[in-house]
């Protein structure tokens, strides 16, 4: 199974994340913004970082790399998709997720490791977790709040799309402690904190992330 992980100018979490796709038992595939094809792949991950450096609004601009053209098309026909931190700003700027990730409520740029609730196992990046289930992984942002008006929150509640929740403070004043997203179809996923970084105990404060990596493969054996 090959997973791609697309670079972005100014992606650093490239690496991290093709790290993490190995672990779990999976070919990590680069791709490039400028890549006209997805050279077979059957999942993508667009990862974190300051692509394009935040210029205009993060992942504004790289929402229209060429890349992102077969991904979206890909991700409409069911592929599965994950965007983490800079990548579910992505993710919502080409309209495949709800929503926009804003500045944080205290306007500071937050690097913590944080605790989250798993509250839908349901999707091709969650299935390895228990619905309730706590995890800590890194955060580490400074436009992370999850902002929608209240009809889409309304049906990200009603709907089940809510696939992870910070536990205790809003570190950053997302609406109903929102750390992470699905479609209807559960096949694309954004998240604001990163598993990638935390898939060992020797490199992470856990290895509660590995999970997401290896939801992928039960989702593509079924």
């Amino acid at each position: 199974m090959k997973v791609g992980v697309v670079t972005f100018p100014g992606t650093l979490d490239d690496r991290d994340a093709a790290r993490a796709v190995t672990h779990a038992g999976t070919t990590a595939i680069s791709l490039w913004h400028n890549d006209a094809d997805l050279k077979g792949v059957d999942a993508v991950i667009l990862p974190g970082g300051f692509s394009y450096g935040d210029y205009l609004r993060c992942g504004a601009i790289s929402r229209f790399a060429p890349v992102m053209e077969k991904i979206i098309d890909a991700a409409n026909d069911g592929m599965p998709l994950l965007g983490i931190c800079n990548g579910f700003q992505v993710l919502c700027e080409a309209h495949l997720l709800p929503g926009a990730l804003t500045r944080n409520h205290e306007l500071h740029f937050l690097c913590r490791d944080q605790k989250l609730e798993i509250t839908n196992n349901q999707t091709a990046w969650t299935s390895s977790y228990s619905v309730g289930q706590e995890i800590v992984i890194p955060l580490k942002n400074g436009e992370g709040s999850f902002q929608c008006d209240d009809a889409t929150l309304a049906a990200l509640e009603g709907e089940g799309r809510i696939i992870a929740r910070y536990i205790g403070e809003n570190p950053n004043g997302s609406r109903n402690k929102i750390a992470g997203i699905t479609n209807e179809r559960g096949n694309v996923v954004g998240l604001m904190p990163h598993p990638e970084h935390a898939i060992d105990t020797l490199t992470g404060p856990t290895a509660d992330g590995l999970g997401f990596f290896t939801s992928l493969l039960k989702a593509m054996v079924k």
